[in-house]
Parts: structure tokens; sequence; C-alpha cells
């Protein structure tokens, strides 16, 4: 049973994930406290990530999972160890970043997180929720670039779905 101050941070994080509209489910499962899912940013673009608590932790975890697509599969598998130098150079970023990491290179996904941990003297602000999202998902949006330029000249731009696709000169957070 959850205590008074794990129900009141699942209350705010719920809070703050519905007050920009970008709360899309609760994440059910028995290891956790709680969870959810949401897309940031706002808008027809975002990325799936989740913010979850587990049991008996004092602390919340923004992730942000990714599996590379078939065609940059392929693309990172048309020469020698491009695959290798790809995933190395992420692992470098992310470690600059200090953010935190799995990469499962046989299967050509990655999961980007960042951790925040509660104190009872402390409350968690909106401010300091929405870094800890802004820095997970800036990592994805840097690996995604990182992966493109792997990619370049490999992939043909009707290969993917538009929509998909945040790395456009009109991206903006909120559009």
């Amino acid at each position: 049973m959850p205590t008074k101050e794990e129900s009141t941070i699942k209350v705010l994080v719920r809070e703050y994930l519905l007050d920009e509209g970008i709360l899309k489910k609760r994440i059910k499962n028995e290891k956790l406290e709680f969870g959810f899912q949401f897309s940031f940013p706002p808008g027809p673009r975002g990325q799936n990530l989740a913010v979850i608590k587990p049991k008996d932790r004092d602390l919340l975890i923004i992730t942000l999972g990714t599996q590379i697509s078939k065609p940059h599969v392929e693309a990172l598998n048309s020469s020698p160890n491009k695959k290798l130098r790809f995933f190395n150079a992420l692992r470098k970023f992310l470690l600059v970043q200090n953010l935190l990491f799995r990469i499962d290179v046989q299967h050509y996904r990655f999961e980007i997180s960042d951790q925040y941990f509660l104190e009872d003297s402390e409350s968690l602000s909106k401010n300091a929720f929405y870094q800890l999202i802004r820095g997970v998902f800036s990592g994805a949006a840097y690996a995604n670039i990182l992966l493109g330029e792997y990619c370049s000249g490999k992939i043909k731009p009707e290969d993917f779905d538009k929509s998909r696709d945040f790395s456009g000169s009109d991206f903006s957070l909120y559009t």
C-alpha cells in the first residue's frame, strides 16, 4: 500500500502530465508503485516516454526506448564496423550527457533514462520534472540525428513516415 508521500508524488506527476496535455495512459506492473506513458513534446510529433516509480524505491525514472527501424538496420550493416561505430558514438554521447542507458547492439535497440531521487523534505517541482524529460528527449533526438548521419546516403526518404521524423527544419517543441 502506498504511503502518503508516494500517493502525493503520483498525484503530482499525473497533474504535471495532464497540465501539458501529454498523458497517454497508466502503466500497470506489479513491480511499480505507479507508471505513466506520455508523449513529449506536445503535439503530433511527440515521442513516447514513460515515468515510473518502482515499488520500495525512493526514485522516479524517466525513460525512452528506441527500436531502430529496418531501413536503418540495413544501412548500419552496409559496411564493416558501421554498427559498432554508431553504438560506440552513442554510448560516448550518453556518458558525456550523464544520462543512463541500456544498449542492445544485437537487437538494434537502446533505452535512455534519467532518475530523480525523492527525499522527505523535498518536493518535485514542475521545472525539475520537465528538465528530466527534456534531458531524456534531447538524448534521444541526438541519437536519431547521429543515426541519420551514420545511415546517410543509404536510405531513401520514402522509406519512412514523415510524421515520425522530427529532424525537419520546422520542428518545434510545441508544434
